[in-house]
């Protein structure tokens, strides 16, 4: 059985697809389209998922889209009974309802020539989101939640997961959210794209927690787990929030009303240096934040007894209150899948189909590469094409054949205080660089932020970097030992270990870290292993291939971004691109530079 699942219309967009209960493919359109969040109909991420499982359209068996206009449809017109919307309000909700329900339309637009015979099914959107993190986890038992902005009229949802089933327990319906409080005090923070919560997360740490009272007026806590905004302070609820996607990106107008001005001050416009009180603020917002969630998912725990939890939504990205989990609550093991926000719903959608059509359980996501991976003649072929640009900028180019040598010549550069490009493999399902999209450095350099920002990243100061560390290190340099494979969950760095790796350790003395298994990615982990073995540092600063840009996915991208920013070295495949030529230069089938037949594997 063949089903593709997909977010669409939605921030993030995205498809996935699964061959009898096991997934084959999944990616975000926006690594296509070059448009960071795309929303709108995933044509490209569709094409690319076929092609990876070696399908046509007519193939597909069930297609199963995250959204169900039906959802919710009592409460929702008793709501609207209650509090009359707007006429403008109205009218964009069925814009957005119309949109949806025209996805076989797009389909036959995007894909002519094929014919789609599927059968399609909508799956509430917080049921997606328990899907993608129950379904895909190690647990056979567990607690699931769900939260985020809204969809399908809630912004949370928990329940129990059981074999292949998911019991709902409770939700939260418009217009309470969490995620719609954390959005609000972003944007008048003055970060206001879709998704610059995890600037806030960053700036957090550098304040202090002295607006705790005004954060508990504008955000209630009930005594059943459950969370209350005060309306006052918002504008979702009564007038249109502008919701858009021009040229593919998601927008949000102001969530906030003047009130929440009134009660914290003028909001700071993005032009505007930032100050203590907005650091104050930061850190008060996402105390709140963790006071909620808590709340909420401590409150579950002790409803059911079960002592493994999965996350989803996308709050589920709040790295740092998820690193905490297990100091604040009896939970003991945490699983957020690499896609926790709402591209993640693509897979959830599917395999709640796949197990409402009485499939079993026989996939767990221990990985993310889900993505493209490109042939060495592929690669060749994208630098055959630069040729006469590369050569311009003078950079030399080795043929490296040995994955050994490969990662120790990779690992000698990090160590030397060399950035390096590392593109191999399949490309990461979900927002973060796992070793395959990556750019690497020595997280002992305290300048390394420094330099990354001047040369490539150009990004607030105040936003840390992640380490990758070996899996079986973890407890050695972190107070917490666990599986951490997505860089989803912060831990505090042993306190005796934090001068010795600068570069990855938050203001806070925390990481936010990625554990990497010999198992699921073997190269990366001896590229790791060998930068180990130099420095005694099983780790290495691991930050996304991209500079403000989605993460690169063809080697067409990643020769672009080398060449246009001022990184050092680019792993591409079996070839290594470097500035200097004093490196090595392979020419006319001739390598210059470096007698490579001399180099061992652990020079």
């Amino acid at each position: 059985m063949i089903i593709l699942g997909l977010n669409a219309f939605h921030g993030d967009s995205a498809a996935a697809i699964l061959r009898d209960g096991r997934l084959v493919a999944a990616a975000e359109e926006e690594r296509f389209r070059r448009v960071k969040h795309w929303a709108g109909f995933p044509s490209q991420a569709i094409a690319y998922c076929l092609r990876e499982a070696g399908l046509s359209l007519s193939d597909v068996d069930h297609v199963a889209v995250n959204q169900d206009s039906h959802a919710h449809h009592v409460r929702r017109l008793s709501y609207l009974l209650r509090h009359p919307p707007r006429l403008a309000l109205l009218r964009e909700r069925l814009q957005n309802r119309k949109a949806r329900e025209e996805i076989p339309e797009l389909f036959t637009k995007a894909f002519p020539s094929e014919a789609l015979r599927a059968a399609f099914h909508h799956v509430e959107h917080h049921q997606a989101h328990l899907s993608s993190a129950f379904h895909v986890s190690p647990f056979e038992e567990a607690v699931v939640v769900s939260v985020d902005g809204f969809g399908d009229f809630a912004s949370a949802a928990w329940a129990v997961g059981q074999g292949n089933k998911i019991e709902v327990l409770g939700q939260v319906y418009f217009p309470h959210s969490l995620g719609i409080f954390y959005q609000a005090l972003t944007q008048y923070l003055g970060f206001p794209r879709y998704g610059d919560e995890y600037k806030v997360m960053g700036l957090a740490p550098y304040g202090s927690p002295t607006h705790m009272e005004a954060m508990r007026r504008v955000l209630k806590l009930t005594g059943r787990g459950e969370f209350a905004l005060d309306l006052a302070y918002f504008r979702h609820h009564r007038e249109p929030i502008a919701f858009s996607w021009e040229g593919g990106f998601p927008a949000f107008a102001d969530l906030f009303s003047p009130a929440l001005e009134g009660l914290l001050g003028p909001r700071r416009r993005p032009e505007e240096p930032l100050e203590d009180r907005h650091r104050d603020i930061a850190r008060s917002l996402q105390a709140r934040y963790e006071e909620a969630f808590f709340h909420l998912v401590a409150t579950q725990q002790k409803r059911v007894g079960l002592t493994d939890i999965a996350l989803a939504g996308g709050c589920a990205m709040n790295s740092v209150a998820n690193g905490k989990i297990r100091r604040m609550t009896p939970f003991r093991r945490v699983y957020v899948q690499s896609a926790a926000g709402d591209a993640g719903g693509a897979i959830g959608a599917a395999y709640a189909v796949w197990h409402r059509l009485g499939g079993v359980r026989s996939f767990v996501m221990d990985h993310a590469f889900w993505g493209p991976a490109f042939t060495p003649a592929e690669i060749a072929g994208a630098i055959a094409e630069r040729r006469a640009e590369i050569d311009a900028f003078g950079c030399a180019f080795l043929e490296i054949r040995e994955e050994e040598r490969l990662c120790c010549l990779a690992a000698r550069m990090i160590a030397d205080g060399k950035v390096v490009g590392w593109f191999r493999g399949r490309m990461e399902w979900g927002p973060r660089a796992l070793g395959n999209r990556s750019i690497l450095c020595d997280p002992r350099r305290a300048d390394v932020k420094a330099i990354l920002n001047a040369k490539i990243k150009r990004r607030e100061s105040f936003r840390p970097f992640a380490p990758s560390v070996l899996e079986e290190a973890v407890g050695e340099w972190f107070e917490e030992d666990d599986a951490v494979p997505f860089m989803t969950q912060v831990f505090q760095i042993r306190e005796e270990k934090r001068p010795m790796i600068p570069a990855v350790t938050h203001v806070d003395g925390s990481g936010r870290l990625q554990t990497v298994s010999r198992r699921t990615n073997p190269l990366y982990y001896r590229l790791i292993e060998a930068f180990r073995d130099l420095t005694g540092v099983p780790m290495v600063l691991n930050t996304s291939f991209n500079e403000n840009e989605p993460v690169v996915c063809r080697p067409e991208e990643a020769l672009d971004c080398f060449l246009r920013t001022q990184m050092d070295a680019l792993f591409l495949g079996n070839l290594m691109l470097h500035r200097d030529r004093a490196v090595g230069l392979r020419s006319s089938g001739a390598e210059i530079g470096i007698a490579w037949e001399n180099v061992s594997a652990h020079d």
